[in-house]
């Protein structure tokens, strides 16, 4: 069993989860300005308050294997994104802390709305600017990061970060749409749309930037026979934008939500095929990157007992507040 790349797969599996469950849990937050009066907005906070803290286990399982299993790529990225990852924990701290102050007072309510939006907004223009330093490349010498300290403020890092700010937009306003009824599932069924043919077309221009990046971008997506290896990913993410916007039209509630996470898990496919083998394009491959297979095998017992318990009790979560939100109803 090649151990390098058994754990290439779970961290890229802890990641896609996060970016899934988190993701529409801070498109939530990113649309709180624009959902109307207080009973809207503490019934959009009542979808998510019971899971939002383990959905971002993921996140604390991609960096800790990453740091723990893939070191070399670690202490190489970690310098590059240093600011965005900074920026990141600070907002969701803030966000985190929004939750629960925010149904504790009524005078300064306004100040942890605000708090719950700018810190969704920040967290996840920050994931999408360290993607996008990853993608364009990360400056290597040797076995360290080259770069200054604004490589990762660039035209791509930048628009990047508004594709994903955009796509969590569409996951947090679907996921109201399937949660909620009402005035509230109207104002995100609204939202969804127009959320909806951003990503698109924002996803459209990453995709296409990409390739005049690195020249193994391009050829891994347009020299032949490659091309025909890969064609699947654009005509199956051209098939969930259809349904996407179909099932909006139609009034579906479960649909669009769906729709939206193929969108997410294509394009962290597309990723998938634009890097391997490297985990630090295009100079670190997985497995220069990796940690002594000792270490992988000692840590890959714990992750065999960890990981089935996260998966489990994230189930029984979801499975529990299963079922549409009504005003009044909720967590808190």
């Amino acid at each position: 069993m090649d151990l390098a790349i058994l754990w290439a797969f779970l961290i890229a599996f802890a990641v896609i989860a996060y970016v899934i469950l988190d993701g529409f849990d801070l498109g939530t937050g990113i649309l709180f300005p624009l959902l109307g009066r207080t009973e809207n907005r503490d019934t959009a906070m009542n979808t998510v308050a019971p899971i939002w803290d383990g959905n971002e286990t993921w996140l604390i399982l991609g960096g800790g294997g990453l740091f723990a299993v893939f070191p070399l790529a670690y202490a190489i990225i970690m310098p590059a994104i240093y600011a965005p990852i900074i920026a990141m924990l600070l907002a969701l701290i803030f966000r985190g802390v929004a939750f629960e102050y925010r149904f504790k007072t009524v005078r300064g309510r306004w100040l942890w709305d605000v708090s719950f939006f700018l810190g969704s907004f920040v967290a996840a223009l920050s994931q999408g600017i360290a993607l996008g330093t990853l993608v364009q490349g990360i400056e290597v010498s040797g076995r360290a990061y080259a770069g200054g300290w604004f490589d990762w403020l660039t035209p791509f890092s930048l628009m990047t970060g508004g594709a994903v700010v955009i796509g969590y937009t569409l996951l947090g306003a679907t996921w109201l749409v399937m949660k909620t009824d009402g005035e509230l599932r109207d104002i995100a069924r609204r939202y969804a749309f127009f959320a909806g043919v951003g990503t698109l077309l924002l996803m459209g221009a990453v995709s296409l930037w990409m390739p005049f990046l690195k020249e193994e971008f391009y050829l891994r997506w347009f020299a032949f026979p490659q091309i025909l290896y890969v064609a699947p990913v654009p005509i199956l993410t051209a098939l969930a934008a259809f349904s996407l916007l179909q099932s909006l039209a139609a009034g579906k509630d479960v649909r669009p939500f769906l729709s939206a996470l193929a969108l997410f898990l294509l394009a962290f496919a597309g990723l998938g095929i634009s890097f391997y083998p490297n985990i630090i394009p295009p100079d670190v491959t997985i497995w220069e990157a990796a940690a002594p297979d000792a270490s992988m095998e000692f840590l890959l017992v714990g992750a065999s007992v960890l990981i089935p318990m996260i998966l489990i009790y994230t189930g029984y979560a979801y499975w529990v507040f299963r079922g549409k939100i009504r005003p009044g109803e909720g967590y808190h």
